[in-house]
């Protein structure tokens, strides 16, 4: 892509896929990347959570709020980006091995309706959408949808069923999040056969099947979504990679699809399976591993130089399985997460 129309735009390269577009004024380079198509890696899309950091290689951008755990002045000195809040000041050429061709799905708004509402535990619920008959909705396993709520409010959430099974229902896991906007309506006045707006795909949250790295799946808590996503892909695929499970929550009943991972088991004989629980009581009468979910990885794999991670969860597993796992080994480039960033993570500091 050379030369521009617009004289107060910029061109964004993405190296070493070679991936191109074109950034308006006071634009992200996220928002821009999405729009046209290219799948450069986010979670929050607010300065929260990091998943959007990558390296500049040249050009020079300009940050706007965001907060110093997403990106230091350190990192931000050594030529770190945050593209969620970073908009350029001249052409910039950035790395971001996580883009590829692959990513680039049609982004859809469209109607949905509650098919199936099922609690997995007290503060779960299983919802299943169906989605339109005439219209088709095309994704990665791993990815997620935006709820269109009034007010301009989204509340987004990981789809956790693979592409193929979508005839069943979009499959969704909410947690209650206690006087949370959306989810205290899931828990309360929302109904089967609600009718609702969504939007997506979105994410670069995917299995990267051009490789046979064995695989870890590390999950926390709702952060299984995905990831059960994966595992049915990795399925149907007739996949033969080692992968193996870390599931982690506070209590067994985190883990409230315990039974549909063991089923999983006998049916794959590549998977395997390790529940962590950090906070078991006495009557939980927890036989299994305990501690954070990231070290038990740690424990069992300390060199992780050959492998492939994909971490879903909430920020701090997230963040700290990726410092300590590159720590062991791992290569940055094949660390892939997803951070289900709240609204009070965004509103901390």
């Amino acid at each position: 892509m050379t030369g521009s129309a617009n004289p107060t735009a910029f061109h964004v390269t993405i190296e070493p896929s070679g991936r191109e577009f074109s950034v308006a004024a006071e634009e992200t380079v996220l928002a821009a990347g999405i729009a046209q198509g290219v799948n450069l890696p986010y979670g929050c899309k607010d300065g929260a959570c990091g998943s959007c950091k990558c390296k500049k290689i040249s050009g020079m951008v300009h940050h706007g709020a965001h907060q110093s755990k997403a990106l230091s002045d350190t990192e931000e000195a050594q030529g770190f980006v945050l593209t969620c809040c970073a908009s350029p000041m001249s052409d910039v050429v950035l790395e971001s091995r996580q883009v590829t061709q692959e990513g680039a799905l049609p982004i859809k708004k469209m109607p949905t309706r509650i098919k199936l509402m099922e609690k997995k535990s007290p503060d779960v619920m299983r919802l299943l959408l169906q989605m339109p008959a005439n219209d088709v909705f095309v994704y990665h396993a791993g990815q997620y949808i935006e709820f269109l709520l009034q007010g301009g409010v989204r509340r987004s959430y990981s789809m956790a069923n693979a592409p193929h099974l979508i005839g069943q229902g979009l499959e969704l896991h909410i947690r209650h999040m206690p006087g949370g906007t959306f989810t205290d309506h899931v828990f309360g006045a929302m109904k089967e056969r609600d009718i609702l707006r969504v939007e997506g795909p979105f994410g670069s949250f995917y299995l990267r099947e051009d490789s046979a790295k064995p695989i870890v799946l590390l999950a926390s808590g709702t952060g299984f979504a995905p990831i059960k996503a994966i595992i049915e892909q990795m399925q149907l695929k007739g996949s033969t990679r080692a992968a193996t499970l870390y599931w982690g929550g506070r209590r067994p009943a985190d883990l409230y699809m315990d039974d549909w991972v063991k089923a999983k088991l006998a049916e794959m004989p590549n998977l395997r399976y390790v529940p962590v629980v950090s906070n078991a009581l006495i009557e939980d009468n927890w036989q299994g591993r305990t501690g954070f979910v990231h070290r038990a990885v740690l424990q069992d794999l300390p060199d992780l130089s050959g492998h492939q991670v994909y971490a879903c969860g909430a920020p701090v597993v997230v963040d700290s399985a990726r410092t300590d796992y590159v720590i062991a080994g791992l290569p940055e480039d094949e660390f892939y997460a997803d951070a289900f960033t709240s609204e009070a993570d965004k509103a901390t500091p």
